[in-house]
């Protein structure tokens, strides 16, 4: 267990973190960002363009999501620096008083590699909007990123899909290291904005021991875990996260890119990640499909058309204070209200199971919180072995 008698503690002009709880390796801690207070574990809603899809800013107020994530990919093109510039940053833009953080535009060279030339100075896309050139380099990232005011903005990394091994997934990891310098050197605002290195290195564990060693160096505000959920196999992906969270520094949050699934974030929290984003919540909202502690619920089914119940019934999210699981089964077919609701239900969902995660591990009651998660999530123990293999590592054992 890591000590947190004042070493688990770390201040930068734009960032505080401390550890206030550890049991095994799952922290709760305190962020304080400069647009506010983040407690960790927390998930991030994805507004990639400058909103969280389905819904307004005062909505995701409500719910109490305390940060959100942007792109700078999908912001440098539309609306582009300038815009932001003279609007001062995409809080204002977009009307947000909670914290922003933006991904560097990296992820992209995977989601978009049909589209995007990589070399030694940066990568070249085709914008899928206009078909117009974007070079993305370091510096430009950087730029785009200094102009959307983020508090936290993620390095430029280059990043390969984890389904990739060999040389390329060496070349990257190396290219990663070099191109972190390069934003360090450009990020103009220190002081007001917080650079987050993501730590690559594919599915070998020598390259990530290479790439945390040098990244460690660099002594960041903080550090992401990059280049998974990429479909790797489940057993390759909890490994490589908990090598990570093992050599990464106590003092200092950990961020996990691209996970949402409620399973592998429970697992993950165990692992001592702090820190989630993904679309997931909101992407499946849009087919229907509702975030449940038994699962998911997928509302298009028939057997919800004379259901008149709310969609759970321990929620008291606006959701599930006002419309039926048969009002949603007939706005599931083509209503975009139906992803709407659903979008709010299931961001709610995952937040208040951040608090939950967060409590048992103040009240030193983690692994009983864990223990009944899977058994709701499983009821008939039919649990995967990759997730009883993760908690094992962590002493954890499943009823």
């Amino acid at each position: 267990m890591e000590s947190i008698q004042g070493l688990n503690h770390f201040e930068s002009p734009a960032l505080q973190f401390t550890v206030l709880a550890v049991q095994g390796k799952a922290r709760a801690s305190k962020l304080i960002l400069p647009h506010g207070l983040v407690e960790t574990p927390i998930f991030m809603p994805v507004g990639t363009q400058g909103t969280v899809k389905g819904l307004t800013c005062e909505q995701l107020g409500n719910i109490k999501a305390p940060i959100i994530l942007g792109n700078t990919y999908h912001l440098g093109h539309r609306p582009g620096p300038e815009v932001m510039k003279t609007m001062g940053g995409l809080h204002k833009f977009m009307n947000w008083k909670g914290n922003i953080l933006t991904d560097s535009g990296g992820f992209q060279m995977v989601s978009l590699l049909k589209l995007a030339e990589i070399t030694e100075e940066g990568v070249t896309f085709e914008s899928p909007h206009d078909g117009s050139k974007l070079l993305l380099t370091p510096e430009k990232s950087m730029e785009i990123q200094n102009a959307i005011g983020a508090d936290i903005m993620m390095a430029l990394d280059d990043v390969v899909s984890s389904k990739i091994s060999g040389p390329r997934v060496e070349e990257a990891m190396y290219r990663t290291i070099r191109w972190i310098d390069r934003c360090i050197k450009a990020h103009q605002r220190p002081n007001e904005q917080n650079l987050f290195g993501i730590i690559q290195g594919g599915l070998d564990p020598a390259l990530r021991v290479i790439c945390l060693d040098e990244f460690k160096k660099r002594n960041l505000p903080g550090y992401a875990i990059g280049g998974l959920s990429g479909g790797e196999s489940k057993d390759e992906f909890w490994k490589i996260v908990s090598q990570c969270t093992d050599h990464l520094p106590a003092n200092k949050p950990r961020y996990l890119m691209g996970v949402g699934f409620p399973v592998d974030i429970v697992v993950c929290i165990a692992l001592g990640v702090d820190m989630f984003d993904c679309v997931y919540p909101t992407r499946t909202a849009r087919f229907g499909t509702a975030l449940v502690p038994t699962g998911v619920m997928n509302l298009k089914l028939t057997l919800y058309a004379n259901d008149f119940r709310p969609v759970d019934e321990d929620c008291d999210c606006l959701t599930c204070k006002n419309y039926t699981r048969a009002f949603l089964h007939v706005k599931s077919r083509g209503d975009t209200l139906c992803g709407m609701l659903l979008s709010y239900h299931n961001i709610t969902y995952l937040l208040r199971l951040m608090k939950q995660a967060r409590q048992s591990i103040i009240d030193q009651k983690f692994v009983e919180f864990v223990q009944q998660f899977m058994l709701k999530q499983f009821p008939k123990k039919d649990y995967p072995s990759w997730v009883t293999d993760a908690l094992g590592s962590v002493h954890i054992t499943l009823l």
